[in-house]
């Protein structure tokens, strides 16, 4: 099938939060010779620090190789939750007890962290509580979950109802899944009217954003980061580049894995068959480890899905063809339904699957987010900007260095190849 049969008349190769917050040049200005911070990154965790240390009095410049809010941060889900790759059992199996509760305290102060800066500035980004529901692959997927989320639940209290199979359209009008899990208290927002609004936030606490000004060398001893427009001379450097991090930046290059992930929204449904197929507006994921997901879009009947992620997909036309499989797939009932955005983004994971933050050579950074970016870039962004604003109770489980391979030097060649590994894992699961 033709691309043109796919999508609509009016379709853009971009991401559909742009049509609300689209990327804009930051204003041209002189690169300056100091500042108390220099933030290498405009995304959530820059911004979200960027703005915690403006609001403690330092004077911050931010760096971007791009116009802010060109990266991942205004192309994702959107979506707000407490999941990691690994889940609490398995977390408290491989590191303890004591361990896991830090981590997933954390996970739900990365929630709240959203919540609370959103409520504090006063950012209009369809914020809502609107729920989680995840489809079990398979009957003993279903089991796994209900007996993870039980024991969760026994040692943090998080909520949750299991929803066999014969029950599931109470929830979504798919046949595809074995029941799932609801977590009631998980939600969404709209990701480019967040961001838009952390940058407008720390342009008007005095903050300095330099677009398409990259960071060429820096160096945490000295205190210098060197630009095309001059160095600037500072006490604090943070990187916050995630999915973009240059391979000039070699510690942190090999740190963190680079992969594509693919996104699309339908057009316009009917709205009685937008509310029949999702009609509780949850967002939606796969108990996969490579994982298919969908959402209601927050101003529209539409739904924003993706999938396929870490694929060497080659062209426009053969995202469009995996992307529609993966919403049939789901909703048999929209075949033939047109697409009216697609775009790609730039996300990173870490060898042991986890987020991390810290400080080396006296440079901070917080990286590779798997797949949990807008609550844990909010996040860790804050607990950096607070380590450095000398707050004593910020601290995180968070915070050890990222895990690295030997040879490994920020070339993700075995992306494709691992993601097949997951699939065969799940097809097994």
């Amino acid at each position: 099938m033709a691309l043109s049969d796919r999508v609509t008349a009016d379709f853009r190769n971009a991401p559909y939060w742009w049509d609300a917050a689209a990327p804009t040049p930051a204003p041209e200005r002189a690169v300056p010779d100091r500042a108390d911070a220099v933030v290498v990154g405009s995304g959530f965790t820059g911004l979200s620090a960027a703005l915690a240390l403006l609001r403690g009095g330092r004077s911050v410049v931010v760096l971007d190789s791009e116009d802010p809010g060109f990266g991942a941060s205004r192309r994702n889900a959107g979506y707000l939750g407490r999941t990691l790759k690994k889940s609490f059992p398995a977390l408290m199996k491989a590191a303890g007890q004591e361990h896991a509760l830090a981590i997933y305290r954390d996970l739900d102060a990365a929630l709240q962290t959203v919540r609370g800066l959103v409520a504090e500035e006063a950012i209009d980004c369809h914020i809502v509580r609107c729920g989680r529901f995840i489809g079990a692959t398979s009957l003993a997927q279903y089991e796994q979950m209900a007996r993870d989320l039980e024991v969760t639940k026994q040692h943090l209290g998080f909520d949750f109802a299991m929803l066999p199979r014969a029950e599931q359209h109470r929830e979504m009008a798919t046949d595809l899944y074995y029941g799932g899990a609801v977590i009631p208290d998980l939600g969404a927002l709209h990701p480019g009217l967040y961001h838009r609004g952390l940058l407008q936030r720390v342009e008007a606490a005095g903050g300095v954003v330099l677009g398409r000004t990259a960071a060429l060398a820096l160096d945490g001893t000295a205190g210098r980061v060197e630009t095309a427009g001059g160095p600037i001379a500072t006490r604090n450097i943070i990187v916050a580049t995630n999915g973009y991090t240059p391979r000039h930046l070699r510690w942190h290059a090999r740190r963190v894995i680079p992969f594509t992930a693919y996104m699309a929204a339908t057009e316009a449904l009917p709205p009685d068959l937008f509310k029949r197929l999702l009609p509780h507006g949850r967002t939606v994921i796969d108990s996969n480890v490579n994982i298919d997901f969908i959402r209601p879009a927050p101003d529209a009947p539409r739904f924003l899905f993706g999938g396929a992620t870490g694929s060497n997909l080659p062209s426009l036309e053969a995202i469009a063809e995996r992307l529609s499989a993966i919403l049939v797939c789901i909703f048999p009932d929209l075949r033939g339904t047109r697409l009216s955005h697609i775009w790609t983004g730039q996300c990173a994971g870490t060898f042991d699957l986890m987020p991390h933050m810290g400080r080396h050579d006296g440079i901070w950074y917080g990286l590779g987010y798997n797949f949990a970016g807008v609550p844990m870039g909010t996040f860790l962004g804050r607990q950096i900007a607070r380590r450095i604003l000398g707050d004593p109770d910020a601290t995180t489980a968070f915070e050890r260095p990222p895990p690295t391979l030997p040879f490994y030097t920020g070339n993700p060649w075995f992306v494709p190849l691992a993601m097949r590994w997951f699939d065969w894992h799940d097809r097994r699961a």
